[in-house]
């Protein structure tokens, strides 16, 4: 069980756990997800934590299929630049190594942006928490959980 598992238990929020065998050389853990669950790839959705120039870790959801626009991030963020945050932070802030961020159930809490093209589905795609493990849920649900912000970045 994963902190995002328990807080969707906790919350009584309907979802599906998904599973499948993480390749450790796989490095594409979105992508890898799409190809061995046979989802489409536009509603499998990463969880990336980046760092503001001012130090700020925040958190964006986009598409595994797509890449997140840095300049248009930070315009979004109000802030002149933001960066992938090193690996260390996001362990140490969300509690969940690369590969396996949920955007869910996190240590502490970051203000979180979604892509707007969540928009187009009511049900998307998660990491678990763990390498090999995703969640099926409702949108709304994650927004809802992460007080999270539609934007197009």
């Amino acid at each position: 069980m994963t902190p995002a598992i328990a807080l969707l238990e906790k919350q009584k929020i309907k979802f599906e756990i998904l599973s499948y065998e993480h390749d450790a050389k796989n490095g594409h853990y979105g992508l890898e997800a799409v190809e061995k669950l046979n989802l489409n790839s536009e509603q499998v959705f990463k969880t990336l934590v980046l760092e503001t120039h001012e130090g700020q870790l925040i958190v964006a959801i986009t598409p595994v299929s797509k890449q997140v626009n840095l300049k248009l991030l930070a315009k979004v963020v109000k802030t002149k630049k933001v960066a992938l945050a090193a690996p260390q932070k996001v362990n140490a802030s969300t509690g969940y190594i690369l590969g396996g961020v949920s955007p869910l159930g996190q240590k502490k809490s970051l203000q979180t942006y979604i892509h707007n093209s969540a928009r187009e589905f009511d049900i998307v795609y998660v990491s678990a928490g763990k390498r090999g493990l995703e969640l099926k849920l409702a949108i709304d649900d994650i927004v809802q959980l992460t007080q999270a912000t539609f934007a197009l970045f």
